[in-house]
């Protein structure tokens, strides 16, 4: 189940914890479908939502399923602690920064990080 919500008058569709796992670009091409639907400029995603391979960058699908979202220019942020998978990776933790660094794809503590980055 996901919800439109307006943060800072910016749509932003909010999915929920549970559900099915997303582990490939057809997954996200899902999520973008609907956001699209619905008016949103950002999907955020709990982080649970992904499964490990999403972490291990040598996998590729955290990298395709951003570049996806870049191509549809749809915001995406990974919302939770991440931190198990950036204490055993140095490329994600890399990987992380330069993300949070840009206007496309963060990753975040929780939901008033994500209100402080969409603040004007």
């Amino acid at each position: 189940m996901s919800s439109l919500q307006t943060i800072h008058d910016i749509p932003v569709l909010m999915c929920a914890a549970e559900g099915e796992p997303i582990a490939a670009v057809a997954d996200a091409l899902d999520f973008i479908g609907n956001a699209s639907y619905q008016g949103a400029q950002w999907v955020v995603i709990p982080a649970e939502r992904f499964g490990d391979d999403f972490f291990r960058l040598r996998t590729r699908v955290a990298g395709e399923i951003v570049q996806k979202f870049a191509q549809y220019r749809m915001g995406m942020v990974v919302l939770g602690d991440i931190s198990r998978h950036t204490e055993a990776s140095s490329a994600l933790r890399d990987f992380v920064r330069e993300c949070n660094r840009g206007r496309q794809t963060w990753f975040l503590a929780d939901a008033g990080e994500l209100a402080q980055r969409l603040a004007p």
